[in-house]
């Protein structure tokens, strides 16, 4: 079970890209506390630098600034590497509808790069992020790979293109690509700030910093929240898949369902704080209910996520309570 226990060729290297954002940075302290080599590319956009600040004495870590979106960067990161965790990208369904040009060149054209990047360096595995907006509008629960909608959000239709991307340079490249469709991932260090902040860390700021949260629309939406160290496993296991998966795309989630207005009240009760929450809009592009069919990951990657919704939300409310 988990991660702790997984073993790679001694000297292994990898490279995560946006390796200073929220969940790239778990990946490096992971790989790190592992023994093996972290090589950490981010553009610093929306990754911070002190989420990799208490890496920076480790002889195993090496920090590259550079962007995805220039091909010499991701040729010069891939060198002598063994896997790639891709996770650079801009997130955010909203967003994605203001600015559908720029997610286009960071998420597709990026991810394209480094997946060209790591071909032409011979990497053995590359493992990207994809999304559970992927599935958008198949009403259908849980949510299972080979039964998706409609596309809701440019967000969407970026993930979905990097997916075909994935499967073109494992058929005609022979790179070993696995896709990650991440189901609302929280923990430590998500950033709770800003229009786009992610609703956990959102809800858990506001509360503490005594401010009246806000819920888009009535709060009886569902998700699979999944916690970083379920994501972290699910990452190294494709590391560690066979060729014979390659190609191909996983739900990586607990596969459970939690209901935004239960999340709320579990938070005010855990901190000890009772304010009733307002209520906005529906937001853009959101899907009403998500959670997934996780068979296809334990049955390819050996996929066992050990860290239920209840543990993970006690770890982060702790983790903020003592860095907020």
């Amino acid at each position: 079970m988990g991660y702790q226990n997984l073993k790679f060729p001694d000297g292994s290297r990898f490279l995560v890209t946006g390796g200073a954002g929220f969940i790239g940075s778990n990946l490096c302290e992971a790989i790190l506390n592992l023994g093996y080599n972290v090589r950490c590319l981010d553009n610093l956009s929306t990754g911070k630098q002190e989420n990799v600040e208490p890496f920076l004495g480790n002889p195993n870590y090496v920090f590259i600034k550079g962007d995805i979106k220039n091909m010499d960067t991701c040729i010069n990161a891939c060198e002598g590497v063994d896997y790639v965790l891709h996770q650079a990208a801009w997130g955010s369904v909203p967003r994605s509808i203001e600015m559908p040009l720029f997610y286009c060149a960071n998420n597709i054209i990026g991810t394209l790069n480094m997946m060209e990047a790591a071909r032409q360096n011979g990497v053995k595995k590359f493992v990207y992020a994809s999304s559970s907006s992927v599935y958008g509008d198949e009403p259908n629960l849980p949510k299972k790979e080979g039964r998706e909608g409609n596309l809701l959000s440019p967000y969407a239709v970026t993930k979905m293109c990097d997916e075909e991307w994935g499967k073109q340079y494992t058929k005609y490249y022979g790179l070993d690509t696995y896709g990650l469709r991440y189901f609302n991932v929280f923990g430590r260090r998500q950033d709770p700030n800003g229009a786009y902040a992610a609703v956990i860390p959102k809800f858990i700021r506001q509360l503490l910093d005594g401010e009246i949260p806000t819920i888009n629309g009535d709060g009886k939406q569902s998700r699979d929240f999944t916690y970083i160290e379920n994501v972290i496993e699910a990452n190294l296991k494709a590391c560690q898949a066979g060729s014979e998966v390659a190609g191909e795309a996983f739900n990586i989630a607990y596969g459970g369902r939690e209901y935004l207005i239960d999340i709320y009240y579990g938070l005010t009760e855990a901190l000890g704080i009772h304010v009733e929450p307002s209520f906005g809009p529906d937001r853009a592009g959101d899907i009403k209910h998500s959670n997934a069919d996780i068979s296809k990951a334990r049955q390819m990657l050996g996929y066992e996520p050990e860290w239920s919704f209840e543990q993970g939300i006690q770890a982060a409310i702790q983790w903020y309570r003592e860095n907020l």
